[in-house]
């Protein structure tokens, strides 16, 4: 059995800071214990690995609960491979993923989460699990779900956008949330007005707007603030808790308070890109702003200081990346000409920990709250707390040793993910990882790539662990 010591760090979870020495065994964390003690020095000795965090932040691996590598959407495929994503979310600290299988429409549930096993199999880097996108609620996919959340995938998730493509009525939603509150799966929701949005659409290109600055436009804030108001209401009275993901809107956040408040089982996700960048973006001139096309869509600035009061009053409890890479040479400018056509999604997995740490040091949310957002919050939600989200005795080693003085330029140059472009082009921030460990193995070690495809193992998960 191998030895790890990790000494002379920040230990930082979402619960407290301590300066401490982390013993791992086995690939798990075995003990913790104060620097310079007795203890911590008769473990140096033994081990196979002294790692020096002395000045630095020993803080869990990056938990991102909702990705897209390898989706086919709008006629391509989303750039990153299960084995080049993983690799780049481990670059940036990430440890474990949830990804999203798919059923197609007319197909059972197992088929497509062999789909995306067959896909992931042996090419990731970190953990994975799987959510199921339901696309076509019936009597047989309702059975099925029961089977999933015994097998470990236990999150469902449902669109109220995209007509004819992944678009759930309020009946199939109604159905799916009541299947949920029965087996303990959690009703996971794209919240858009996807019928009232499409009708903007038509009428927008109707009259010559065509450039992709009107996928924001047409994707109104009160469209994404009407779905989640109408998703709560249908979790309600099926007595279901709900997960609204990439919330993007003052208007939704204020719903999902509303509910709170109520003591409702509500939770909300929001992303980096709703918290850093605007419809600034979407309008960049020569086409550029294809680059920042995704739905929930960029909002004007004034929106991201509700999104983040609502990460400090814990309204907002996760933030994902929702990664869904398209290149901007031959899969953006698909749209040109039309912005309905733009491949939606937004690439960020090796951004997401570096970016919430800028934050800290811009004192919008506290370090332990950083953790929480970005590791332990997400792992408590779906079912995979205390093994992932935490360093404690028991947990699996996945461990960053992270630099808070370092400083970087974020780049495609330099990006490890499978993109032409990066969405934080120039971004300069302060904090680096240096090291990571997956279950006590070096993925990245002192900034160069230890890991390899296959060390990665699927997880399965418990229900929700976040209910109130």
């Amino acid at each position: 059995m191998s030895r790890t010591v990790v000494r002379g760090g920040l230990v930082i979870t979402a619960a407290e800071e301590i300066h401490a020495d982390v013993l791992v065994e086995g690939g798990r964390i075995a003990a913790l214990a104060s620097h310079d003690s007795e203890f911590a020095e008769s473990w140096t000795t033994s081990a196979d690995r002294v790692i020096d965090a002395t000045g630095k932040y020993v803080i869990p691996g990056g938990v991102d609960a909702h990705t897209h590598m390898e989706l086919p959407f709008g006629g391509t495929f989303a750039s990153d491979t299960f084995e080049t994503g993983t690799r780049a979310a481990a670059w940036g600290g990430t440890t474990t993923i949830v990804d999203f299988a798919v059923q197609s429409v007319g197909e059972s549930l197992r088929s497509g989460l062999d789909t995306w096993h067959a896909k992931a199999d042996a090419q990731c880097a970190i953990d994975y699990a799987f959510h199921m996108i339901l696309a076509d609620v019936n009597e047989d996919t309702l059975k099925e779900m029961d089977v999933l959340v015994e097998e470990g995938v236990t999150s469902f998730k449902l669109f109220m956008a995209y007509p004819g493509v992944f678009y759930s009525d309020d009946g199939k939603i109604l159905r799916a949330m009541q299947r949920g509150a029965a087996n303990g799966g959690l009703i996971m929701m794209h919240a858009e007005n996807g019928i009232a949005i499409d009708v903007l659409v038509e009428q927008a290109l109707a009259a010559g707007r065509t450039d992709p600055r009107y996928h924001g436009e047409v994707r109104h804030a009160l469209l994404e603030a009407e779905a989640t108001h109408r998703a709560i209401a249908l979790a309600q009275v099926a007595g279901s808790p709900l997960y609204v993901v990439h919330v993007s809107a003052q208007q939704a956040v204020e719903e999902l308070a509303a509910a709170r408040d109520k003591g409702l089982n509500v939770f909300g996700e929001t992303c980096p890109q709703y918290l850093f960048l605007s419809t600034d973006n979407l309008a960049e001139p020569d086409f550029e702003g294809a680059k920042y096309v995704c739905s929930t869509p960029l909002r004007p600035k004034e929106h991201q200081e509700f999104l983040w009061r609502g990460l400090r009053t814990n309204d907002l409890q996760v933030v994902s990346t929702d990664h869904c890479p398209f290149c901007f040479n031959g899969q953006k400018d698909l749209g040109k000409g039309d912005f309905s056509k733009i491949p939606n999604g937004l690439p960020g997995v090796e951004n997401r920990m570096d970016l919430l740490h800028q934050a800290v040091v811009e004192g919008r949310i506290s370090r332990r709250r950083w953790i929480e957002i970005a590791c332990a919050a997400p792992a408590r939600m779906f079912g995979l707390y205390p093994r992932k989200g935490t360093i404690a005795p028991g947990a699996d080693a996945d461990i960053v040793i992270y630099d808070p003085h370092a400083e970087q330029v974020v780049s495609a140059e330099t990006h490890h993910m499978n993109v032409d472009y990066s969405a934080y082009e120039g971004k300069r921030l302060t904090g680096q990882v240096e090291t990571v460990l997956s279950r006590g193995e070096p993925v990245v070690l002192d900034r160069e790539y230890a890991g390899r495809a296959g060390h990665g193992q699927y997880t399965p998960r418990g229900t929700c662990q976040y209910l109130i």
